[in-house]
């Protein structure tokens, strides 16, 4: 279907004298990586950003991207730019432990990130660099650990508080280094509207605030890489990690009314809570949380759904709790900061059974190697890095997704 559309679309600019351009050859592309962490697939619409709206008309988009399970930011960041489903890249959780590596892995631990035993997989970076490309790696999961003894040869620490001017500024830097040491591939990441949307909610005021702030930015890139003359080369491929539901106060699973957390070391909390007996004992705590709550699936760790494609892998906790769209786990010491105003309750979150709809994220795709006026039916996003691997012209390391899913995608 997707090829239909696009020879249709041909047709129509041929007969009024506007046939494409041809597109340059990959040895001259230049594909540019951009996350806007937590823009759910609706905001496009619902909030009509002026620059990413246009990039879409001018390249293709689809009706959302579907994440892997759970739909949390590391694992999906580090499959947009592997092509492996968590299993096989081993980023299964923001949250993790694994048994035969030391500390607890997470966001904030930084020593335990820069470790590469924690990444499987061939980062895009990797790949590229391989053969002969240049890669700078701006704020990406994966991208400050020395993955199979290498790293792109540019790349910046994660820095959250590093304002989005200075981070288009970077980008436009490596941008304007001379041919041979000029990046082929490039990440950008915001955070902005993922703040946002766990603060507020997706239906907030400051979120669509923010999904405008972050456009700007993206507007401030394209145009930085027109005035350096490389608009003909520069392919955009802006994707989300998931996307965002929304929270109340009327859907809180608290885990205290079945079991006492300090008799627990919770690794993660919601919406799938990861959780181990400090006892030992895992059937008698399984037993306290199975079928307790309407909207709390329990599980042992060998016995996940298949759908979920993570049954039995070493690096999840023993006892795996799945909560309903919408719904949160947390404690009773959470909502008693809730109630004496210390903290706010959360407005919203992700994380929830990837297929629901509310947890599909962004995906444009806009250059001159790439198909124009498309709109593409949701796709998992494990196809995105066969796409950009053709895009720049080099060959993809093994992977779990279908170059046949993204080939239409490019002219």
């Amino acid at each position: 279907m997707f090829r239909r559309i696009a020879l249709g679309l041909l047709v129509v600019l041929t007969a009024i004298g506007c046939r494409p351009a041809p597109a340059p050859p990959a040895d001259q592309a230049i594909v540019i990586l951009i996350s806007i962490d937590g823009w759910r697939w609706d905001y496009l619409e619902r909030f009509a950003p002026p620059t990413l709206s246009r990039l879409a008309a001018e390249g293709g988009r689809a009706e959302g991207l579907i994440p892997q399970f759970p739909s949390k930011t590391f694992p999906n960041h580090y499959t947009l730019v592997t092509g492996l489903t968590l299993a096989h890249h081993g980023i299964v959780s923001n949250n993790m432990r694994d048994p035969v590596i030391p500390g607890r892995y997470s966001m904030s631990n930084r020593d335990v990130l820069a470790d590469p035993r924690w990444w499987g997989g061939d980062p895009i970076w990797n790949t590229a660099e391989r053969q002969g490309k240049v890669a700078a790696a701006m704020f990406w999961p994966g991208s400050e650990a020395r993955i199979g003894g290498r790293q792109a040869t540019h790349w910046r620490a994660f820095d959250d508080d590093l304002p989005n001017s200075a981070r288009v500024n970077q980008l436009l830097e490596w941008l304007k280094l001379p041919e041979g040491k000029r990046p082929a591939f490039l990440t950008l990441y915001f955070s902005d509207l993922d703040n946002a949307g766990h603060d507020f909610g997706p239906d907030a005021e400051q979120t669509r605030i923010a999904a405008l702030s972050v456009d700007r930015s993206v507007g401030d890139l394209v145009k930085g890489v027109a005035a350096a003359g490389l608009t003909d080369r520069v392919n955009y491929v802006i994707v989300s990690d998931h996307g965002m539901a929304a929270l109340s106060r009327d859907r809180m699973i608290v885990v205290d009314d079945y079991l006492d957390p300090a008799t627990a070391d919770i690794v993660d909390w919601a919406p799938v809570l990861a959780l181990a007996p400090k006892d030992g004992d895992v059937e008698k705590m399984y037993a306290a949380l199975k079928d307790k709550h309407p909207h709390l699936q329990v599980y042992r760790r060998d016995e996940l759904p298949a759908v979920y494609g993570l049954a039995g892998h070493p690096r999840l906790s023993p006892i795996i709790g799945i909560a309903d769209e919408g719904w949160f786990i947390t404690s009773r010491t959470e909502t008693g900061r809730w109630d004496r105003h210390e903290r706010d309750a959360p407005g919203g979150t992700h994380g929830y059974d990837a297929r629901t709809k509310s947890m599909q994220g962004l995906f444009i795709a806009s250059g001159p190697r790439l198909q124009r006026g498309l709109i593409f039916k949701p796709f998992e996003n494990i196809h995105v890095y066969n796409l950009m691997c053709a895009v720049i012209g080099i060959q993809p390391s093994q992977n779990d997704g279908d170059f046949a899913v993204v080939k239409d995608m490019l002219r």
